[in-house]
């Protein structure tokens, strides 16, 4: 969505209410109770009753900022910030720009957009043809830890990265793109082969082909997909059967260091969301700020 078209939407707080409310009954409204999904509106009220035990929904109720007691219009222009540039945008920054007093609340505010994102990710699998690699992150550390030498692994978060080879195809002209298609990023816990077969087995259908080099960590990928080929990672490999996830790697590694810096790994997995959140839609143009409203406004009970 454009600035201008932005400010002339929702121009107060009331128009973002009734906006989200919409988005909320596109995307269904369910009964926490009983389960039921159909609601009729109580206008004086506020809130959607359930048509069987009359349970009744807030305008909040089940999604992301559901505790949340931030104005819907502040959530709205976070969002808009959020999904305006392809590059992303830092937590401090969304705090200058809203005029807010407390960083920790915008931080809050922004790890809970990209909770939405991840959430909406993780509905999906990668299929066809997959390309799969893992990237070593440089994570935040302790001021003033000296790491040991030749221990470069205490300095760096292990990452699962796989994506489609397959191009996607672009909303507008149909055309299918010179690039890659969907991308998933996932946080190993560890380095065996078990950490590995549980990223394949979540993230990836099974009717896959995987293509990896000879890691001594993958030997059990062929039993979860229907075919994986490896080949010696050479600079030969790593440009073509390799070539987008290696690209993939390069530019989350660019994306973090431009604007988050060093990231403790438990915060690790929600920037990952994000980048591979807004690559997956990289295409949608100003649509990419309403696909991210109905993530928020999803119903996950």
């Amino acid at each position: 969505m454009r600035l201008l078209n932005f400010i002339n939407e929702f121009p107060d707080e009331h128009s973002c209410r009734e906006h989200f409310r919409q988005q909320r009954e596109k995307e269904g409204v369910k009964c926490k109770k009983c389960g039921n999904e159909k609601h009729y509106w109580l206008k004086a009220k506020y809130q959607w009753q359930c048509s069987e035990c009359r349970f009744r929904t807030c305008l909040r109720s089940g999604t992301t900022f559901e505790n949340s007691k931030l104005p819907i219009r502040i959530w709205y222009l976070a969002m808009f910030l959020v999904t305006m540039t392809k590059k992303g945008i830092s937590a401090k920054e969304v705090q200058r720009q809203l005029g807010l007093s407390s960083y920790q609340t915008v931080w809050k505010m922004m790890h809970t957009i990209r909770k939405a994102m991840g959430n909406r990710e993780n509905l999906y699998k990668l299929s066809g043809m997959v390309e799969f690699d893992e990237a070593y992150i440089k994570k935040a550390t302790p001021k003033g830890t000296k790491l040991k030498r030749g221990k470069g692994s205490q300095g760096v978060q292990n990452v699962a990265v796989a994506s489609e080879s397959v191009p996607l195809e672009d909303l507008n002209t149909g055309e299918l793109s010179k690039h890659f298609g969907y991308l998933k990023m996932k946080v190993l816990k560890g380095h065996d082969a078990s950490d590995v077969d549980l990223i394949i087995r979540e993230n990836i259908d099974e009717k896959s082909i995987i293509f990896s080099d000879k890691s001594a960590s993958y030997v059990n990928i062929s039993e979860y997909v229907e075919a994986h080929y490896e080949e010696k990672s050479t600079k030969e490999s790593s440009m073509t059967n390799l070539k987008w996830v290696h690209i993939a790697i390069s530019n989350i590694k660019r994306w973090l260091l431009g604007i988050h810096h060093k990231i403790k790994s438990k915060y690790l997995q929600a920037y990952l969301d994000e980048f591979c959140y807004k690559v997956n839609r990289r295409y949608f143009g100003h649509k990419l700020f309403d696909r991210l409203l109905l993530a928020m406004a999803k119903t996950y009970w």
